[in-house]
């Protein structure tokens, strides 16, 4: 939980800082005055006066975003001599340089995060496909055990994560995608998913599952290497170590095969049979506990396998580039993340996405402490994809948002003039009503999450 909050706490303080710092630099560079610079909310635990125009740098108590006030007219008197220096006296191509920089700040922050990384390389595990279940989209595709998939729709594939938010991309469409692979004799050879038949429900987290399309996994022995504290599994006395050899009377003879029948078996009780240390050891009943998984129950009982190294970095495959090549990959990634992005909320708002999707901030905690403690390359990959999302959110055209003040400023293109304030006024309330729904719709989806499974 600590490293959770830490790791939550971190990356919005990026996230804000960066965001924030693009609002203040391009307002400074237009000659605005900037009175406050607030990292965060609510009642200040840190303020300082700093610079020439004795800005106020500040940490507010509550860290769930954060602002830039300058010198404006419309919210406080200035002084004549200032007057030059108030945003709204700024032509509104500079106003909106000012309020476009929030975002684009971000985006630039996951285009130098990505650039690292791909220069850094970015591991990954090979894109290769388990036995699909028979009746399956994967399997009426033709798709076998240990298909390599070489290219989604034409496009290059290395690691397994690339498949997936390739095939994202298209299921999101509803679109067949032809997918080329390698056969486990070495043949080439060309599957077509058909995603047309995709409902909206399954895009939600594992979308792959639903198609009958899974990760192989590797070949260890049903050795047990993690218990899990508090689980089924230590409470029925099992420990690191113990060779699982049947189940019901049913030998073993990988771990895969273990992992089946516990998951097929969420509230029944299991009597296995464990050699430990070369001795056999009386039978050891247990009850899977019952959670939900891709809409369907399965059983789980805390426990992980043996890992053997060897076979696991042989199914590893890192991605790299030159500075340069990096610099064009960084930004194609941050690009065709903020289309997805933008495609899913369209797609949420005419109802061909479900809004589960959306996730509020326990689960985006959740997952920061999930990346930090895999490793500091999955952490910096979740903060960018975290700043691409808030870059997207900021630019929608919502009053409230830098997206609905830029709406604003292209209306005053148009038109030679200003948006009324009371047009602004009513903006404001519904904007504050449109993202009220959003975060409610946010928070209900992270408490289903975390109690229902």
């Amino acid at each position: 939980m600590l490293t959770t909050v830490i790791a939550f706490i971190a990356a919005l303080a990026v996230l804000i800082v960066v965001h924030e710092f693009g609002h203040y630099q391009v307002a400074r560079w237009c000659g605005v005055k900037v009175l406050r610079f607030s990292v965060g909310f609510g009642r200040p635990l840190f303020k300082r006066v700093y610079g020439v125009d004795r800005t106020e740098w500040v940490i507010g108590a509550i860290p769930l975003g954060g602002y830039v006030k300058m010198l404006d007219e419309r919210e406080d008197a200035v002084a004549p001599g200032d007057l030059p220096r108030a945003f709204n006296r700024q032509s509104v191509w500079k106003r909106i340089a000012i309020v476009a920089a929030g975002p684009v700040a971000n985006f630039l922050l996951a285009i130098v995060l990505y650039w690292a990384l791909f220069i850094h390389g970015i591991p990954g595990m090979k894109p290769v496909v388990a036995a699909p279940p028979p009746e399956s989209i994967a399997a009426r595709a033709g798709f076998e055990q240990g298909d390599l998939i070489r290219a989604v729709d034409g496009k290059a594939i290395v690691q397994w994560q690339d498949a997936r938010w390739r095939l994202l991309t298209h299921a999101v469409n509803r679109e067949q995608v032809r997918i080329d692979v390698v056969d486990s004799a070495g043949r080439e050879a060309v599957r077509t998913l058909d995603l047309s038949g995709i409902e909206s429900s399954q895009l939600e987290e594992n979308f792959l599952v639903h198609l009958g399309l899974a990760l192989a996994q590797p070949k260890f022995d049903p050795v047990i290497g993690r218990v899990v504290s508090g689980s089924v599994a230590e409470r029925a006395g099992l420990v690191a170590g113990d060779r699982v050899l049947s189940i019901d009377g049913a030998r073993l003879s990988d771990w895969e095969s273990l992992v089946r029948k516990i998951r097929a078996s969420p509230g029944r009780e299991l009597t296995l049979e464990i050699d430990r240390e070369g001795r056999a050891v009386p039978s050891v009943r247990l009850v899977p506990d019952s959670a939900q998984e891709a809409g369907a129950k399965v059983g789980k009982v805390g426990i992980g396998p043996k890992v053997d190294q060897t076979v696991i970095q042989g199914m590893m495959v890192d991605i790299s580039y030159g500075p340069v090549e990096s610099l064009g990959e960084a930004i194609a990634k941050t690009w065709n993340t903020s289309v997805l992005s933008l495609q899913m909320l369209g797609k949420m708002l005419i109802g061909q996405v479900s809004l589960k999707n959306l996730s509020g901030p326990i689960t985006i905690a959740d997952y920061a402490g999930q990346s930090v403690q895999v490793s500091w390359v999955a952490y910096l990959t979740f903060i960018a994809l975290i700043s691409i999302s808030l870059g997207v959110l900021n630019l929608l055209p919502i009053p409230m948002l830098d997206g609905g003040h830029l709406m604003y400023y292209a209306i005053e293109v148009v038109r030679r003039r200003p948006v009324s304030d009371q047009v602004m006024a009513v903006g404001q309330q519904v904007g504050m009503g449109l993202l009220f729904v959003l975060m409610a719709f946010a928070i209900f989806n992270d408490i289903h999450r975390l109690f229902g499974g």
